[in-house]
C-alpha cells in the first residue's frame, strides 16, 4: 500500500474532482478504478482513490518518480483524447495539483502515514491557497509538530504538501470517523491551546482561498516493487 513520507522523493498529484450528485460520483470512482487497475506508465508509483464524503466528488492521490514522468503521460494521446474529454463531461471541476510532502504526523503506533481502504480513515483533505511570497510561512506555521493535536480524540494522523507552483499548499489529514473529526473541526476556538490560536489566526492572514472536503480511500494500486525508489 501506498505510504506519505515528508522528503521521499516523490511527486504527489492530488486529481480532486467535484461533481452534481452520488451517481456522478460513483462513475468518476469507476473510471478512476479502471484507469488504476491497468496503470503501466513509466514512472508512476501508486494511486489511491478516494470517494467524497460530505459534498460529491472524489480525489486521487497518485505518486509519481518525477515531474517529467508525469508531463509524458500527460502529453500522451491516449490521455489527451481520452482521459481529457471523459472526466469533463462527468465533472463539475478538475484540478490536478502537483505537490511534495514535507511534512507528516502521526501516533506513537504508526511508522509512518499508510493510505488506502484497508484502513477505512475518515480523510479530509484541505487545500489551502496562497500569495507566493506567502507559501514557505505557511508550510513552516502548519509544518511542525502539534502535541495537542495527539491527545484530541479520534485523530490519526496528517501531511503537509506543498504545491510545487508556490500558489497553495494541501493538508492531508486522517481520522478514525467523521464524528471524531467533526467534534474537532468544531471546537471553540477558546478550547485550543494558545499556541494553536496564534497559528491559526495568523494562517488566516496569508490563505486567500481554502476548499476542503472529507473522503474514504476506496481503491489502490501501487507498482512493482522494483519500480519504486526512496
Amino acid at each position: 500500500m501506498p505510504f506519505i513520507r515528508a522528503g521521499d522523493g516523490y511527486l504527489a498529484v492530488f486529481n480532486m474532482f467535484t461533481c452534481d450528485n452520488a451517481e456522478e460520483q460513483e462513475r468518476i470512482v469507476d473510471e478512476m478504478k479502471a484507469i488504476v487497475d491497468s496503470a503501466d506508465y513509466p514512472g508512476w508509483v501508486s494511486s489511491t482513490v478516494h470517494g467524497a464524503v460530505d459534498s460529491p466528488g472524489t480525489a486521487n492521490y497518485v505518486q509519481w518518480r518525477s515531474l517529467a514522468d508525469l508531463e509524458a503521460r500527460y502529453a500522451g494521446a491516449k490521455y489527451q483524447q481520452g482521459v481529457v474529454p471523459l472526466f469533463q463531461q462527468i465533472a463539475t471541476s478538475v484540478r490536478l495539483l502537483k505537490t511534495e510532502a514535507v511534512f507528516v504526523q502521526h501516533h506513537q503506533d504508526q511508522d509512518h502515514i499508510e493510505i488506502g481502504p484497508h484502513r477505512d480513515d475518515h480523510t479530509v483533505i484541505i487545500v489551502m491557497e496562497c500569495a507566493p511570497e506567502n507559501q514557505q510561512a505557511l508550510v513552516d506555521a502548519l509544518g511542525q509538530r502539534d502535541e495537542w493535536l495527539m491527545t484530541v480524540p479520534g485523530y490519526r494522523a496528517h501531511a503537509i504538501c506543498r504545491g510545487i507552483d508556490g500558489t497553495f499548499i494541501i493538508l492531508y489529514a486522517q481520522w478514525e470517523s467523521k464524528e471524531h473529526y467533526d467534534a474537532f473541526h468544531h471546537l471553540p476556538e477558546s478550547q485550543r491551546p494558545e499556541q494553536v490560536q496564534r497559528i491559526r489566526a495568523f494562517t488566516d492572514t496569508i490563505i486567500t482561498e481554502r476548499r476542503a472536503n472529507t473522503y474514504r480511500p476506496v481503491h489502490s494500486r501501487s507498482a512493482a516493487p522494483a519500480a519504486q525508489v526512496g
